[in-house]
């Protein structure tokens, strides 16, 4: 006769708990390097991201084997490896909508010579996806990868455009709507134009982030009208009327065409 077997006792949540707090840990440390867009001293991060020194060191060591993350080994800086693209691109791949709004940035700054990105959200703020430079000199501090307060654009009023006040409203702290400026935008104001932007082709807010260009943002959707996207113009302010309804017109029918 076989021996008894004790069943199996399963796993608890604090037996699995350590396991949750590395991977915290691989986020913050991901979400650091990104932050700082440039290779990072392995000695600064643990304070950077407030971990143990040990601990940060072995999961640097880990990542850096899978490929995932790179150290030189002159200084030991910490950068982004080369599976990281391999992941993003997987994704563009498997995205669709966001694939063909790249193509469409790209085409349309070609086109009409002036600067135009693909936004998305990403908790409270508002990520440029893809960006593409126009030809005139118009200097702007975004580009691809940065994420900005969702107030702060005319992408995070379309975003939000089918959301409840109160869904709105407990998204943001106190200082996302400090403008870089140190003007505040009221939160009852931005709750208005989020859903002021729900019936409109696109939005436009003009002089938020600097004091010399304005943005155009119009809806990019999926299959059930929800809205996944944003692509835009960042225009001068001294932009002519009839010039900026041209590009209003093209970046409708651009936002069309890539919606599924």
């Amino acid at each position: 006769m076989d021996p008894e077997v004790k069943p199996t006792k399963p796993k608890t949540r604090q037996a699995q708990a350590p396991r949750e707090r590395g991977l915290d840990r691989v986020i913050k440390l991901f979400s650091y390097l990104h932050s700082m867009r440039r290779p990072v001293r392995l000695a600064e991060i643990p304070k950077g991201i407030d971990a143990p020194r040990s601990t940060i060191y072995s999961l640097v060591g880990i990542l850096a084997e899978a490929g995932i993350l790179e150290v030189n080994g002159d200084d030991n800086r910490v950068s982004f490896g080369k599976l990281m693209y391999i992941y993003g691109s997987s994704y563009l791949r498997e995205n669709s909508t966001l694939e063909r709004g790249k193509n469409a940035v790209d085409r349309l700054a070609e086109q009409t010579g002036e600067t135009c990105e693909l936004c998305v959200r990403h908790n409270n703020r508002q990520l440029i996806v893809h960006t593409a430079l126009g030809s005139r000199p118009l200097r702007i501090s975004s580009e691809a990868g940065s994420e900005i307060p969702l107030p702060w654009t005319a992408s995070g009023r379309v975003l939000l455009s089918s959301w409840s006040e109160r869904e709105i409203k407990e998204l943001f702290e106190a200082n996302d709507y400090i403008l870089p400026n140190q003007r505040a935008i009221d939160p009852d104001s931005f709750v208005t134009e989020c859903h002021s932007a729900k019936s409109m082709s696109t939005f436009t807010t003009v002089g938020l982030i600097n004091s010399f260009s304005q943005c155009i943002a119009a809806p990019v959707t999926d299959a059930s009208g929800n809205i996944e996207a944003t692509i835009c113009f960042v225009l001068p302010l001294d932009i002519p009327s009839s010039r900026k309804s041209e590009l209003e017109d093209e970046l409708i029918a651009t936002a069309h065409k890539i919606s599924i």
